[in-house]
């Protein structure tokens, strides 16, 4: 029988599709239904890899919060987006990969029974942190329109935020692209303030924006600076999924309980990776600029493609959702008709939200080049016309 608190943690759905596909041993399937990139990471962050793999420093329990090297770096990126100063030796720490950081803040700002503000669809993995935390999600829906989703501000404007104790947000979001505007943050930030709560920002893909975009930093709203949390990574705009290396920057007393959750916790981060990240994130030559590129590219391709189909369109990040409601089906009998006819793989929405995210599957678009996601409209239409 299960401890209670895993009562209502579901599965991702992302790892039994992987494992599905694996199986087939099939290389003419195309793998949309994980967070893999096929983009390089910084060749600068991979030669510091190797180095550091020999060095003593990196073998080392020690500093339990993070190198200096790469805190001060990350410390140094937030304060840029953010258009603040942080103390990068009381207002940052490591976390072994973003969402730990996620999980560590969760521990160290709820108490059991808290409220916390979160899309609608939103990543599981997010929703599920919550719940490991005592949290108890209060969603806004995002809305789908034509030309991409939208926060719904009406439902935004009529949720109580006596019980909100954090709002844990992300632009672009997973798994929809949705990318909030200027306008958006402006409503979420004055549900903070009067929640009195925090917001913690998710800047796992902040700066892969489509179409022009620029970030928009909550923490730049007048009076935010000492009420947002950011959880960065490195995972999605280096393209360092594997070096675990994330981090958390906010004021110095949250700050400090994280820390005492994050010793509890992981104790210390992977020496061989830290100074690469922050090789990565002092690199000029990073890459994020030429990835952007490439991802734009693949999906104006796969809207097009998919022109006869219900497709969201995302405003950045690394996927989008396609309704297949329209077809009579839901998301879990879409994958399955994708996987069996037409060789696709991809990740229905079952649990990454409410009930109405079974109507979703989610297209994952880094991790294909553009040579192959050609003539996906055909397979989609096998499956489904």
């Amino acid at each position: 029988m299960s401890v209670s608190r895993l009562k209502y943690i579901t599965k991702i759905g992302v790892e039994q599709m992987g494992e599905l596909a694996d199986s087939l041993s099939n290389p003419a399937v195309l793998r949309l239904e994980n967070l893999d990139t096929n983009i390089a990471p910084p060749a600068a962050a991979v030669a510091a890899t190797r180095q550091a793999a020999g060095t003593d420093e990196a073998n080392s329990y020690l500093p339990f919060l993070g190198m200096d090297s790469i805190r001060l770096a990350a410390t140094r990126l937030v304060g840029r987006q953010a258009g603040q100063d942080y103390d990068w030796k009381t207002e940052c720490i490591i976390s072994a990969g973003g969402l730990s950081g996620v999980l560590n803040v969760l521990l160290a700002t709820l108490e059991p029974g808290d409220e916390v503000l979160m899309t609608d669809p939103t990543y599981v993995g997010l929703i599920n942190r919550v719940r490991l935390a005592g949290g108890v999600p209060r969603y806004v829906p995002l809305l789908p329109t034509p030309s991409g989703w939208r926060l719904d501000m009406d439902t935004l404007s009529g949720i109580d935020p006596g019980p909100v104790a954090a709002a844990l947000l992300m632009s672009p979001s997973m798994p929809t692209g949705a990318v909030f505007t200027q306008s958006e943050w402006l409503a979420l930030t004055s549900f903070c303030e009067r929640a009195d709560c925090w917001l913690i920002n998710n800047t796992a893909m902040e700066r892969i924006l489509f179409d022009g975009r620029t970030v928009v930093h909550p923490a730049s709203f007048k009076g935010m600076r000492d009420r947002v949390i950011t959880v960065g990574s490195a995972s999605k705009e280096y393209r360092m999924i594997g070096w675990r290396v994330g981090w958390v920057v906010g004021p110095s007393s949250i700050v400090a309980d994280v820390a005492r959750v994050s010793i509890s916790n992981v104790v210390c981060q992977t020496g061989i990776a830290m100074h690469a990240v922050a090789t990565a994130i002092n690199d000029p030559n990073d890459g994020i600029g030429g990835s952007v590129i490439e991802l734009q590219a693949r999906r104006d391709l796969l809207l097009d493609e998919l022109s006869d189909f219900a497709v969201i369109p995302p405003h950045g990040g690394w996927s989008f959702l396609v309704d297949v409601s329209p077809l009579g089906i839901d998301g879990t009998i879409a994958s399955r008709k994708l996987l069996q006819a037409a060789d696709i793989a991809a990740t229905a929405m079952v649990n990454w939200g409410t009930e109405r995210c079974r109507n979703y599957l989610r297209i994952v678009y880094s991790n294909e080049p553009i040579s192959r996601l050609t003539g996906i409209g055909d397979r989609f239409r096998r499956a489904f016309l």
